[in-house]
């Protein structure tokens, strides 16, 4: 991984993007990292990874989550009413955050966590870090019109990926070093010509739009790009998801420590040339 000429607060963080269902492929990310002991010293997410990112920081592990969503169904998640400010309400999602999470507050989360939302009002993102956690991971998973608004401190909150589904650089400067898990990469694929299809198909242009850059800020970049074909609200394909996200995680792996030891190969014949110079 890149080294840092200044001692950052943390060596490792973890970035996690947003993705709907797909998000379920953090998990198996993160079981890999269980397996290989590299746990973050801090965590990042917008909408599905604020999610995955909440109950990894507080204290659940990668088989603990699966084991929570399997066999669920959407209907437990959101309530539908009169369209007013979006289709469904955020009422049940609410609860099942108050019912699991034992950390009521950021600052009691056993890994340091920051979530993005999207302040409807102002028009700008906005990252949490302290307060209570609920209501903001809670914002960060709602999808604009599918979705009603979440109310913070007299403002109105939404998904977090209309401005930063990758939430890279919100902890950049702080670590040493990042892994990132982009579950939204940019590919094309075919959609129905309904208005839920076309509505999915704009918003996953939109927040896939604003990774490029974040991509780039990664030490070590884990796309699933396998899991394009599943569905924004797939509460029936948990394990296979993720399944497929470590698997991503392993192929990034290999990737990484196959381009290290070229690295050093280059660089070590470089230092022999330089020694015949010298004789």
């Amino acid at each position: 991984m890149k080294k840092s000429n200044s001692k950052k607060k943390y060596s490792l963080g973890l970035a996690l993007s947003g993705g709907g269902a797909k998000g379920f492929a953090h998990v198996g990310v993160y079981r890999f990292l269980e397996e290989c002991g590299l746990i973050p010293e801090i965590i990042s997410g917008t909408s599905a990874g604020a999610l995955a990112g909440v109950l990894f920081a507080d204290g659940y592990s990668a088989d603990d989550v699966e084991q929570i969503f399997t066999g669920r169904e959407f209907s437990e998640f959101a309530g539908i009413h009169i369209p007013k400010s979006g289709l469904f309400d955020n009422k049940r999602f609410h609860s099942f955050l108050k019912q699991h999470l034992r950390a009521k507050c950021f600052e009691d989360l056993k890994i340091p966590l920051v979530v993005i939302a999207t302040d409807l009002d102002k028009g700008q993102s906005r990252e949490f870090r302290s307060g209570s956690i609920v209501e903001p991971v809670v914002a960060s998973c709602c999808m604009p019109v599918i979705f009603s608004p979440v109310e913070i401190d007299g403002s109105h909150y939404v998904d977090g990926g209309l401005f930063r589904n990758f939430p890279v650089s919100n902890i950049r400067e702080e670590c040493e070093h990042i892994i990132g898990v982009n579950v939204s990469p940019l590919i094309a694929q075919k959609y129905k010509q309904t208005l839920w299809g076309i509505a999915e198909r704009s918003y996953h242009y939109m927040f896939r739009a604003n990774t490029l850059e974040d991509r780039l800020l990664c030490d070590i970049l884990i796309e699933t790009k396998n899991v394009s074909s599943y569905k924004t609200f797939d509460l029936e394909n948990v394990s296979q998801i993720s399944g497929i996200g470590y698997n991503a995680a392993v192929d990034a792996f290999d990737k990484y420590i196959d381009e290290q030891h070229m690295i050093v190969k280059v660089l070590t014949a470089k230092k022999d040339r330089f020694k015949k110079n010298d004789i």
